[in-house]
């Protein structure tokens, strides 16, 4: 007698090793092992059909195994698309009208599921499964694929001037020791038992437990980072703002980076040139972003050199992809539960290439709306550049008022 269970474990072990013609002489060195009977219980141990046995028994009284192709000519089912020809111009129809993405590239996509096409082509009169659908949208060269950010908005025909221009200041501005530093708002976060989005490692089925809802806590609100990137040392310091992402925290921030860490690291700098994107608190018409900033050249001597990115490309800006996306990095899957949560995933970041983040909290309020007066941006002492004056400014640091 053969045992059924046996065979059943040695064909399961190499199943994925055999193609069609392998599973067949398996099964007919079993069958013959086995003797009388055998075609029928290798048939019940391994599915395969009694006929298809005897065909593997046909092969090995053969001299030699067969060559060439693993089945005979003409055998297996015909294609769909042979047994019923409209059906690939029928799928083609019901998928054009959901079409997306650009209509001259060869790959495209749709966005109806599989279930309701195969529904909607059964409705016409072809007989076909859900199963078949991604084989036949393969053929008409259809894939599904998520939204890509290529969109830059409104293309400045001076863009590639400027990036130029930024390139350029960068450049004379670090061969003579002078600080360069890339400036913005990272995304404002909610405080509270949140879901972040990433994943992390944990034990298994320990998930971070949060709330169903995203509504903002009332006592913890929100809070907002500040960033200030510091090319040539590969450093930032963030400021996390508790208030409203105003022109006088974005400021205040860069104040502190200069306070905690530029001063110590360019003792004889007198100029700092930053780039920051053309809107949010920081933006080129803010008119208090540039009464701060005269503030700010007023206390510390410095000269400030303002280059903005042009319309459409804050994602140029460096402090994008070298500091906030591994900010991100650092708290994928991570509940930010607490104000500190957040200052010490910020400060607890860091790369191969040697970040390092300095991350305090901000507490101060910041009101909004602020009116700014003619005479009072007539008293800045700012000079603009020649190429795009309201991209490229310089403010200088006023004379102390006389004593009376």
């Amino acid at each position: 007698m053969i045992d059924e269970n046996a065979v059943r474990t040695r064909y399961e072990a190499l199943l994925a090793c055999l193609d069609e013609r392998g599973r067949r002489l398996f099964a007919a060195v079993e069958a013959r092992t086995a003797g009388y009977g055998g075609i029928a219980a290798v048939a019940r141990a391994t599915r395969i059909a009694p006929s298809t046995i005897g065909r593997g028994l046909k092969d090995l009284a053969a001299s030699g195994f067969p060559e060439g192709s693993v089945r005979r000519a003409g055998s297996g089912r015909a294609p769909l698309t042979t047994a019923d020809p409209t059906l690939l111009e029928d799928l083609r129809r019901l998928v054009e009208p959901a079409t997306m993405g650009d209509p001259t590239r060869p790959l495209l996509w749709v966005s109806k599921s599989h279930a309701k096409l195969s529904a909607a082509l059964r409705a016409m009169g072809h007989p076909i499964g859900t199963s078949s659908i991604p084989k036949l949208l393969v053929e008409l060269k259809y894939r599904r694929q998520v939204n890509r950010k290529t969109k830059e908005g409104s293309h400045h025909p001076d863009r590639d001037g400027q990036f130029e221009h930024i390139n350029e200041q960068a450049v004379a501005f670090q061969a003579a020791n002078q600080p360069v530093i890339s400036v913005d708002t990272k995304k404002k976060e909610l405080i509270g038992d949140y879901k972040n989005p990433g994943s992390d490692y944990r034990p298994q089925g320990c998930p971070d437990a949060v709330n169903m809802h995203d509504f903002p806590d009332k006592q913890l609100g929100k809070v907002v980072p500040y960033g200030v990137y510091d090319i040539a040392a590969d450093a930032g310091c963030v400021s996390v703002g508790i208030d409203h992402d105003t022109a006088e925290f974005a400021v205040n921030a860069i104040q502190r980076w200069y306070d905690k860490m530029g001063r110590e690291r360019y003792p004889t700098a007198d100029r700092l040139m930053i780039t920051a994107d053309g809107g949010g608190s920081n933006g080129t018409r803010v008119r208090l972003w540039k009464i701060k900033l005269q503030e700010l050249a007023d206390a510390t001597g410095l000269t400030l050199s303002v280059c903005h990115y042009p319309p459409g490309t804050s994602k140029w800006n460096k402090i994008e992809h070298r500091l906030f996306c591994h900010i991100t990095q650092n708290w994928r899957g991570k509940p930010l539960t607490s104000r500190l949560t957040v200052v010490e995933l910020i400060a607890a970041t860091t790369t191969k290439t040697g970040l390092q983040v300095r991350c305090e909290l901000d507490t101060n309020a910041y009101a909004k709306g602020i009116k700014v007066t003619d005479a009072e941006m007539a008293a800045l002492n700012i000079t603009g550049n020649t190429f795009h004056p309201e991209w490229n400014y310089t403010i200088s640091p006023r004379p102390p008022k006389p004593l009376t």
